[in-house]
């Protein structure tokens, strides 16, 4: 038997057990390939919680961490016989999600559950040793997004860390990239540049789950902070997928899309984040229409008409990029970013044209006033510090094609290198 067949025969008939017991809801979404991915949370349950059964266990998660039901992974390991789930943690944004970005959350109990809520976006965003006090292992189960900036995988890393360095265990429920896993675009984060919008040296598409991201850092201690106990005793499990392979984008997956913070509530805004983020930093061009219309993937400047920004960008010839204007309700316009060649695009190109038309329509170079904060924010996001420091030096001058070169020859120099820690075909 296909292992597909064998696979789909496992989910067909893991749907007829859950309607049996009255478990209700979508099961998947729209799949233009006809798969059915199981998620790590699918698969533990499949193989009867054997890898964590009787032991204390806390679990990272937010409200993505669903099963193929939509149900949360909270409930599923409460309901589970042989599982005792005493804790949660919470990364930025909270468990429910509803926290706005860059704010504090604190610690509360769980309405639901009365399960401790702590938080990994407040006073510390590492575990404590007394958070971690009682467990026997650590569950994550967070939904990211592809693109190195977007904080759940530095969550992932700095929870590891914490657990490596006081003997507790981690198992990583693995998701899929929504960005596909042949795909990786952008500068290499400098090492000195590490911090939370960017915990590991690789793309700014990094084309990796993650949980091939955690078991590369478990192979490159280099890229963990680790005590030397830690490094002797961290233990890390990918409870890998089954029915994903690396050339799958979201709408490949039979997977339905739960929103993973406020502004990507769609996969639409997951790609566009990797396109728009970085360019709507500094300089004037901003994302989405009022509204809370198209986050990430439809783009306007102060000063200039729609129709004038998308003249600018269609000039830039960037490939596999088609731009459209598109109004919201009120009839305010912008310019909107279609995907017409995933297979040619470079989805951070759009940005750094953006940082270069900024140059041209600011009467002064926006990069040029930056400084201390301001300058190290966009130095971590972006990651290659020589590159903004030609912005600042040429403008609007700057060869934008050299550095794309540049970059794409890194890129694919990282993606043969990390080939090494691929868990799926």
């Amino acid at each position: 038997m296909l292992r597909r067949d064998f696979i789909n025969k496992i989910v067909l008939a893991s749907a007829g057990l859950a309607a049996s017991r009255g478990i209700t809801g979508d099961v998947f979404g729209q799949s233009r390939s006809g798969a059915r991915v199981m998620t790590g949370i699918d698969v533990l349950a499949a193989d009867n919680f054997k890898q964590i059964a009787g032991k204390r266990i806390g679990l990272v998660t937010h409200p993505a961490g669903v099963n193929m039901y939509g149900q949360k992974t909270i409930d599923v390991l409460r309901r589970a016989p042989n599982v005792r789930l005493v804790k949660l943690f919470g990364p930025e944004h909270g468990i429910y999600g509803d926290a706005p970005a860059d704010k504090p959350v604190n610690d509360v109990v769980d309405p639901r559950t009365g399960i401790k809520v702590f938080s990994l976006y407040g006073k510390t965003r590492r575990p404590t040793p007394e958070m971690l006090s009682g467990l026997d292992a650590m569950l994550v189960d967070l939904q990211d997004i592809g693109s190195r900036s977007y904080t759940y995988i530095s969550c992932m890393r700095y929870v590891a860390e914490a657990c490596f360095n006081a003997g507790v265990k981690v198992y990583v429920l693995d998701r899929p990239n929504p960005l596909g896993g042949l795909k990786a675009d952008g500068p290499i984060l400098d090492k000195n540049r590490r911090s939370y919008v960017g915990a590991f040296c690789v793309p700014y598409v990094h084309g990796l789950t993650i949980g091939e991201l955690a078991f590369a850092a478990t192979k490159n201690y280099d890229w963990l902070d680790l005590t030397p106990a830690g490094r002797k005793r961290g233990r890390l499990e990918v409870i890998k997928m089954r029915g994903w392979q690396r050339a799958m984008r979201w709408d490949d997956t039979g997977l339905k899309w739960i929103q993973t913070s406020p502004m990507v509530r769609t996969v639409e805004a997951a790609e566009g984040y990797a396109m728009t983020g970085l360019g709507c930093q500094v300089g004037g061009f901003t994302h989405g229409l009022p509204g809370g219309i198209s986050p990430f993937r439809a783009v306007r400047f102060s000063g200039k008409k729609p129709a004038e920004v998308q003249a600018a960008l269609a000039a830039k010839k960037i490939r596999g990029l088609g731009l459209s204007l598109k109004k919201n309700a009120g009839g305010e316009e912008g310019v909107f970013l279609n995907i017409t060649d995933w297979a040619r695009f470079r989805p951070t190109e759009v940005s750094f044209h953006m940082m270069q038309l900024a140059c041209a329509w600011n009467r002064k170079n926006p990069f040029l006033s930056l400084s201390g904060n301001a300058t190290d924010l966009f130095n971590k996001h972006t990651g290659c510090e020589a590159f903004f420091e030609d912005l600042r030096k040429k403008g609007s001058g700057i060869d934008i094609a050299w550095w794309l070169n540049r970059w794409e020859t890194d890129a694919l120099n990282y993606q043969k290198w990390s080939r090494e820690y691929w868990l799926y075909a």
